[in-house]
């Protein structure tokens, strides 16, 4: 036993911080969880009382042949009316604890998304989504059973417990100490299983999480799954995780199947055979009917809420694992923003001798040096992997540099809050997020903007026509990811979400590199109409879209080679001239095709 607690201990120490924290989360609900602990006594204490009564009744009663009828109705009545109290307390007391408990559970979910949201662009770079999602969703529910069920279960079993204990010892110590030998016993059961079954337990709450991420990659993916007939190959894979998955489980339920009923009722009934032993041999009298017949229903009573006890270990193991994953999550590098409330008046860029790489073992860019001034047009261009959307995206503040630093209006980037960074720099992805809401919806995006600014962007992105002739206008909810939107209007609908309030800095990522020549024109036409107003990051893969632009950065494995203007860059003949020979060369091509 000496040698069992030794090894048990670090793993207990290890568990307790999580199930604290996840404890604390009910402090705001004391009053009522105090409420419903107490009725929970009485509920225990009217239903303990219940055998003692019967107990007396046969003691004098039913043993001495002398029933008076008016005794025997009070106690009926008596016995009647504590069962109706114990049932009414505890239908009470779950409706006070069931309330706090999903109040509880609330709040850990927003805790939990909403350090989701904060998490830094590289969490999402290196995580499978399936993993976020599984931690937001199935971990919260997980722990949702730990407050619902497994700290209600507790608070009854311990307040049922101590009652029939307190009831046993007031009715006969000697038979009491024999009846409370299970609880030694049981204590050994439970950390014997929570030693075993806690690696177990993770490694199913891991599983779980692959099998989310494996059914969100099949369906995100699905047009490709088909084109390339993988759908056996991704099925195979789900399948040997689900296996791997179901095979864990079974695992655990063969331990509790083991460790907890079968084994509790064994010791229970041993325990029954040394009560009956001594009632057997103690001098007649001594010991009455009733009271034996007490401890045998105080028996059985006991073995059911020591089983669920120990049966709860393995919902509050899996609580524990869940959150330990969410904590994960709640205490890891969250995206970090400046103090500096002041919002940008010019759109002025500087970037001075940065450095980045993403996982420290391969430079991404190297001594990077632009100035870029308000209102101006710059273009980024070079080829796949040369650093371009890198660099936007630490124009964005995705990332922190490893080295060097970026200044909007002489300001350092670092150093801007949230809302002035948010609402002074923008960026037009290549693959914009439709969400599956009305045309509203998707430019406002939740700001307090109107109809009529709404639609003043939606001509200005050249969007209105379109917009103007669907159903309900404004108001049409599109299909889920866009689906009833070319990739061209996508861009569009993109471009009118950001120009709805004009940025100080507006960065475009190969925002014309899947669309037609109409939808490039369109954006064209969008994006003349605030030249002048904001200042312009282009990344452009046509190069016909950045001809106009007041300086072209021509990047190449993280460095710049070349910067200039259109014309001064054919002039050079170094790497953009070459790439704009090629592009010539395939239009040509495509035109005589």
């Amino acid at each position: 036993m000496s040698e069992i607690n030794l090894k048990i201990t670090p793993k207990f120490q290890q568990l307790w911080p999580t199930l604290k924290r996840l404890l604390t989360y009910g402090l705001p609900y004391r009053k009522p969880l105090t409420i419903a602990a107490l009725l929970l006594w009485l509920a225990a204490g009217a239903e303990v009382c219940g055998p003692v009564i019967i107990s007396y009744f046969i003691d004098t009663m039913v043993a001495r042949n002398s029933m008076p009828i008016e005794k025997v109705a009070g106690l009926g009545a008596l016995f009647l009316l504590l069962q109706i109290a114990a049932a009414t307390l505890r239908y009470n007391q779950a409706l006070l604890f069931n309330h706090a408990a999903v109040g509880v559970v609330q709040t850990i979910r927003s805790d939990v998304m909403d350090a989701a949201l904060k998490q830094p662009i590289s969490v999402f770079d290196t995580q499978p989504v399936g993993q976020l999602i599984s931690k937001v969703t199935n971990d919260t529910e997980v722990i949702k059973d730990l407050y619902v069920t497994v700290v209600a279960t507790v608070l009854r079993s311990a307040a049922l417990v101590s009652a029939m204990l307190i009831a046993m010892f007031s009715l006969n110590w000697r038979m009491a100490l024999i009846a409370i030998t299970i609880f030694p016993i049981v204590i050994m059961l439970m950390t014997i299983y929570q030693r075993v079954s806690t690696p177990i337990i993770r490694q199913v709450r891991s599983l779980l999480a692959d099998i989310n991420n494996g059914f969100n990659e099949a369906i995100g993916g699905m047009a490709v799954l088909q084109q390339f007939r993988q759908q056996v190959r991704f099925g195979e894979r789900l399948n040997a995780t689900s296996q791997e998955h179901y095979r864990m489980r079974i695992k655990t339920l063969r331990m509790e199947s083991l460790l907890l009923r079968p084994l509790l009722s064994l010791i229970s009934a041993m325990i029954l055979s040394g009560l009956l032993v001594l009632f057997g041999l103690s001098p007649e009298g001594s010991i009455g009917v009733g009271v034996l017949y007490a401890f045998i229903n105080y028996l059985s009573r006991l073995n059911e809420p020591l089983i669920e006890l120990t049966s709860q270990q393995a919902m509050m193991q899996q609580a524990v694992v869940a959150g330990e994953r969410i904590f994960e999550l709640m205490d890891g590098v969250q995206q970090t923003y400046g103090t500096d409330n002041r919002p940008l008046l010019s759109g002025k860029i500087d970037i001075r001798h940065i450095n980045f790489s993403y996982n420290r073992a391969k430079c991404v860019l190297q001594d990077i040096n632009i100035s870029v001034a308000s209102r101006s047009f710059v273009a980024l261009v070079g080829h796949t992997g040369s650093g371009k959307s890198t660099l936007a995206n630490l124009l964005m503040g995705y990332y922190p540099l490893n080295g060097g630093q970026i200044y909007l209006d002489d300001r350092p980037l670092d150093s801007l809050s949230h809302e002035v960074l948010r609402s002074g720099v923008a960026m037009v992805q290549q693959d914009p997020v439709v969400l599956a809401d009305t045309v509203y919806a998707n430019v406002a995006l939740g700001r307090d903007i109107s109809e009529a600014r709404v639609k003043q962007a939606l001509q200005i992105s050249q969007m209105d026509a379109l917009v103007n002739g669907m159903p309900n206008g404004i108001n049409t909810i599109l299909g889920e990811q866009g689906n009833n939107l070319s990739v061209g209007q996508k861009q569009l609908l993109a471009l009118a979400r950001v120009l709805v309030q004009t940025p100080e800095v507006l960065i475009l990522d190969e925002a014309t590199a899947n669309i037609d020549s109409g939808t490039e024109q369109a954006i064209h036409q969008a994006l003349s109409a605030i030249r002048h107003k904001t200042t312009l990051v282009v990344i452009a893969h046509r190069l016909s879209t950045i001809v106009e632009a007041d300086r072209i950065v021509v990047l190449n494995r993280g460095q710049i080679v070349e910067t200039g203007t259109h014309r001064q860059l054919l002039a050079m003949k170094g790497r953009y001239y070459q790439m704009h020979q090629l592009q010539l060369a395939a239009t040509e091509l495509e035109y005589q095709e």
